[in-house]
């Protein structure tokens, strides 16, 4: 049996997503299970709850589990989270751990949550558990936090200059994650997947502008008006400073340009250019689709993780 924690998430959603495309049981672990009645539809997946940071609370969820897909929220308590869940699953009887990270993690970044990745990922290390680490590159959902500005603008405004970054589409890193779940072999390795090409804003503005039909543009502005924005959207002061660093970091050049196409080849995927993903959301991009006329009249923050499933 596999249990995908923080089932509910953007991400975690995605991976369940896979699995009830591919009819594959799986066990999704959720801290309230009436805020999850969307995950309910598939037949495939038992709902569980649980709280990663209360292992007495993870029982039923852990129950005959052999394998995890670990994701919890990017907080500042995600090393406090993943690391008690880790002890909890080798208590528990787990044998394999696959983690997800990022390509940038590491415990010397300047990024507060590239640290703290890596931190876990140390801590698993030693657990004496199997584990596996997957690293995917920015995601291209990304992108769609922008329809407000896309929507009223037909732009969008970020501060990375003429930085290039390769988003991948995150129904990619979901096939991935699938195939590392459900097959042998991937013990103690760490595979990196990203977007097929790397792409300034401006050509990332291109595309989009291809696949909707109507022209949008790239304005780069400054990290401090980038930081008012993200104050203005209620982020909380330490997130949006360790994301001004992350903006520095890639207008310098932090590894997010390189292109890592080995994961797709070793696994057998078919990597989705950012073209693609542009034309899928194509209504979203244009505010017409339910799910960009659900979010409170295109304020920010979207809620990513009601975007309906391609």
């Amino acid at each position: 049996m596999i249990l995908i924690t923080g089932a509910n998430g953007l991400v975690g959603s995605a991976m369940i997503r896979e699995f009830a495309r591919q009819g594959h049981p799986v066990k999704a672990l959720v801290r309230s299970r009436a805020k999850a009645r969307a995950l309910e539809a598939f037949s495939t997946v038992e709902l569980v709850e649980g709280d990663m940071q209360h292992p007495e609370t993870l029982a039923n969820a852990l129950s005959g589990v052999e394998r995890v897909l670990l994701i919890s929220s990017p907080n500042l308590q995600m090393v406090e989270t993943q690391c008690t869940f880790i002890d909890a699953a080798k208590a528990a009887g787990v044998r394999h751990i696959i983690k997800l990270s990022g390509v940038t993690t590491s415990l010397d970044s300047p990024f507060l949550f590239s640290r703290m990745h890596a931190e876990i990922s140390h801590y698993l290390e030693q657990s004496g558990l199997a584990w596996t680490f997957l690293r995917p590159s920015q995601f291209a959902t990304e992108y769609l936090r922008e329809v407000p500005t896309i929507v009223t603008e037909r732009a969008f405004f970020l501060p990375f200059e003429d930085a290039k970054l390769t988003p991948v589409d995150l129904e990619d890193v979901a096939k991935a994650a699938f195939v590392l779940l459900t097959t042998a072999g991937h013990e103690g390795k760490t595979y990196m997947i990203s977007g097929p090409e790397a792409l300034s804003m401006a050509e990332i503005a291109e595309q989009i502008s291809l696949a909707t039909g109507s022209s949008v543009r790239y304005v780069n502005i400054s990290s401090e008006e980038r930081k008012r924005v993200q104050r203005e959207a209620g982020m909380p002061p330490v997130v949006v400073d360790a994301l001004d660093v992350q903006s520095r970091l890639r207008r310098l050049g932090n590894g997010e340009e390189v292109v890592h196409l080995e994961t797709h080849m070793a696994l057998g995927i078919r990597p989705t250019p950012f073209a693609e993903f542009a034309r899928r959301h194509a209504a979203d991009f244009l505010g017409t689709s339910a799910w960009a006329m659900a979010q409170k009249e295109l304020k920010p923050p979207l809620d990513l993780r009601t975007l309906p499933s391609a």
